[in-house]
C-alpha cells in the first residue's frame, strides 16, 4: 500500500509541477479558433528534467514526499501562490536562491517590453522563493485568505511546517527546487479575498535551479521569461481569457505558440540576438517543459512538439529577408496557427 501511495504521489506531482497552476487561471480557447487537430497519443518519453525531479523525490523517501503532496498542507503550492496573490511589485525582486539570475531576467524583461507591440509598461515580474515557507506570517496569510482555513487551523499548520523543516533536512528549509518548481503569467485580475492583482509573471527559484542542473543556466532564465511574456501577448490579443475552459488541444496550442513567440524574440537581431548554439539550448529548455499527459486539460504538448515550435520561431527570425523588421504580435499568431498542425506532427 505504501508503494502504491508513493507512486500516486509521484504521478500527482508530475501534473502539479508542470500544469501552469490550472486551479488559478484556465487558458481558454480563442473566440475565433483555428481548426485544431485533436490530441492523439504518440510515442513519448518524459524529458530529463522530470527524471531529475523524480530522482529528488526518490532521495527524499516516501514519508517526506507524501507530506509534500498533501492537499491539506499545500507545500507544493504555497510559495508560488503567495507570489501570485501577494507580490505585486517588481521592486527589490531577486531571482534565484542567491539572486544569481536577477541581472539576466531584469535585462531580458526590459528588452521584451521594447520588442513586442503590446501595452507592457505595467507588467510586473516577481520571484517565488521557498524561503517564504519559513515566514510564519506569510504562511498563515495563505492558509486563511487563500485556502479558507480558520485561524486555529492555520496556526497549527504553520507550526507543522516549522517542525517538518527540522525533521526533514531533505527539504533544505524550503530552498529545495521542488517547492518553487513552476512559472506562470496572469493578466490584470481581480481575485476574491485578495483584490486587484496586476499583469504579472511569476518565476520560481526551483525552475531556474532545475535547468541550471541540466546545464541550461545561461539560457533558461531568458527562455522562461520570454515564454511567459508570450502568454501575456495572448491575453492582450484575446487568444487567452481568464476562467474559460481549456482542453488538451487548446492548451497545447497556447503553450506551443508561447514557445514560438519566445524563440522569435530570442533569435531576432532587435531582440536578444542569440547565436545558433544558444538557440539550440533554448529548444532543449522547451523540450524539457513538454509532457506526455495527452488527456489532461493542461497538456503542454510533447517534448518533441515543444522543440519543433521553438525551432520554427527562431528560424522565422533567422531566415527573414529583412532581419530588422519585427512581425506584429497578431500577425505572428496567424502565421503560427497556419503551421501548427504541421508542428504537432513532429
Amino acid at each position: 500500500m505504501k508503494s502504491l501511495r508513493f507512486f500516486m504521489a509521484f504521478t500527482a506531482l508530475s501534473l502539479m509541477l508542470f500544469a501552469g497552476c490550472k486551479d488559478v487561471v484556465d487558458h481558454p480557447v480563442n473566440p475565433v479558433n483555428p481548426d485544431l487537430a485533436e490530441v492523439v497519443p504518440t510515442s513519448c518519453t518524459n524529458p530529463p528534467i522530470r527524471s531529475w525531479l523524480f530522482a529528488q523525490f526518490a532521495i527524499w523517501g516516501q514519508g517526506p514526499t507524501l507530506i509534500y503532496a498533501s492537499e491539506e498542507l499545500q507545500l507544493s503550492n504555497l510559495a508560488i501562490f503567495h507570489a501570485l496573490y501577494f507580490e505585486n511589485s517588481s521592486e527589490n525582486q531577486y531571482y534565484g536562491v542567491k539572486g544569481e539570475y536577477t541581472d539576466q531576467i531584469n535585462k531580458s524583461l526590459k528588452d521584451l517590453k521594447n520588442f513586442w507591440d503590446i501595452e507592457a509598461k505595467n507588467i510586473v515580474t516577481v520571484a517565488a522563493h521557498g524561503s517564504m515557507l519559513q515566514d510564519r506570517g506569510k504562511v498563515i496569510k495563505m492558509y486563511t485568505k487563500i485556502y479558507g482555513y480558520s485561524n486555529e487551523k492555520a496556526n497549527k499548520y504553520a507550526d507543522s511546517l516549522a517542525t517538518l523543516f527540522k525533521i526533514y533536512p531533505q527539504y533544505s528549509n524550503g530552498d529545495h527546487p521542488a517547492f518553487t518548481f513552476n512559472q506562470l503569467a496572469i493578466p490584470d485580475t481581480l481575485f476574491a479575498n485578495v483584490g486587484q492583482v496586476p499583469a504579472k509573471i511569476i518565476i520560481g527559484d526551483g525552475s531556474l535551479q532545475g535547468f541550471d542542473t541540466l546545464g541550461y543556466g545561461k539560457t533558461a532564465p531568458q527562455s522562461i521569461l520570454a515564454h511567459e511574456v508570450g502568454h501575456l501577448i495572448q491575453y492582450d490579443l484575446g487568444i487567452l481569457k481568464p476562467g474559460m475552459k481549456l482542453t488538451p488541444k487548446t492548451s497545447r496550442r497556447f503553450e506551443l505558440m508561447a514557445d514560438a513567440y519566445a524563440a522569435y524574440f530570442l533569435a531576432h537581431t532587435r531582440g536578444a540576438a542569440m547565436q545558433l548554439n544558444e538557440l539550440q539550448q533554448v529548444a532543449e529548455v522547451f523540450f524539457n517543459t513538454g509532457d506526455c499527459e495527452f488527456t489532461i486539460d493542461g497538456h503542454h504538448g510533447t517534448p518533441t512538439q515543444r522543440k519543433a515550435a521553438t525551432e520554427w520561431g527562431y528560424n522565422l527570425a533567422r531566415n527573414a529577408d529583412n532581419k530588422d523588421h519585427i512581425i506584429g504580435s497578431r500577425e505572428f499568431a496567424s502565421l503560427f496557427d497556419a503551421v501548427l498542425n504541421d508542428i504537432i506532427k513532429k
